[in-house]
C-alpha cells in the first residue's frame, strides 16, 4: 500500500516528508476548485481529496513509526558505544536502510572511538549537511577538527613531535611548550562526543 500513496503524489518512497507535504497541498487546492464543477468531474474531484486524505495520513504514520523505531535503535547504539561494545554499535549502524543525519553523527563517533578520524569528520560532514540547524554536529566537528589539525601539527595521534622524537630539540627548548600545549589541545576535546543529547 506504501508504494501506492506515494504514486498517488506522483513522488517515489525516498521522497522527504516536505516534498509530500508540498505535493499534497498542491494537489489538495487543485481538487478543491475542481469538486464544484458540475456531473462526473466533480464527484471525481471529491473521490480523489478522500484518496489523498488517507493516502497523506498514512504516510505520515508510516513516517512516525519509522522515526519511533530509529529512535529506540538509536538509545541502543548509544548505549553500546558509552559501554564500549564498538563492534555492536556498528552492527547496529550497519542494519539501517535508510539512514539520517543522527546515523551519520553516531556513525562519526564510532569511527572516533575507532581513531579514524578522517572518516569521523566525513561522516560529520554529512550529517550537518543534512541538518543544518543542529548545534551538536557543529560543536563536534569543530572539536573534532581541532583535534585533526593539531594532530597534523605535532606529527601524530599522541602528540609527538617530529623534531623531538629526532633528537633535534635545542637545550631548554619547545619541549615544555609542546607539553602545554597537548595538554590544552586535549582538554578542548575531552569532550567531544559525549552523546548527551540529540537533534532529533
Amino acid at each position: 500500500m506504501s508504494r501506492e500513496n506515494y504514486e498517488l503524489f506522483g513522488l517515489s518512497e525516498s521522497a522527504s516528508m516536505e516534498e509530500v507535504e508540498a505535493k499534497y497541498a498542491e494537489l489538495k487546492a487543485k481538487y478543491n476548485e475542481e469538486k464544484w464543477q458540475d456531473g462526473e468531474a466533480g464527484n471525481s474531484a471529491a473521490r480523489m481529496l478522500a484518496k489523498l486524505e488517507a493516502a497523506y495520513n498514512e504516510i505520515k504514520e508510516e513516517r512516525y513509526r519509522s522515526t519511533r523505531s530509529a529512535g529506540n535503535a538509536y538509545e541502543e547504539i548509544t548505549s553500546a558505544i558509552k559501554s564500549g561494545d564498538i563492534s555492536r554499535a556498528q552492527q547496529l549502524l550497519d542494519s539501517f536502510n535508510e539512514r539520517d543525519a543522527e546515523w551519520h553523527y553516531l556513525q562519526s563517533v564510532v569511527f572516533y572511538r575507532k581513531n579514524w578520524m578522517n572518516e569521523s569528520k566525513k561522516q560529520l560532514e554529512i550529517a550537518m549537511q543534512m541538518d543544518p540547524s543542529c548545534a551538536k554536529y557543529k560543536n563536534d566537528y569543530e572539536r573534532l577538527k581541532a583535534r585533526t589539525e593539531y594532530t597534523a601539527q605535532t606529527g601524530g595521534a599522541t602528540g609527538t613531535n617530529p623534531d623531538i622524537a629526532s633528537g633535534e630539540e635545542q637545550m631548554g627548548g619547545n619541549v615544555c611548550a609542546n607539553c602545554a600545549s597537548m595538554c590544552y589541545t586535549f582538554l578542548c576535546v575531552n569532550c567531544l562526543f559525549n552523546l548527551c543529547c540529540g537533534c532529533r
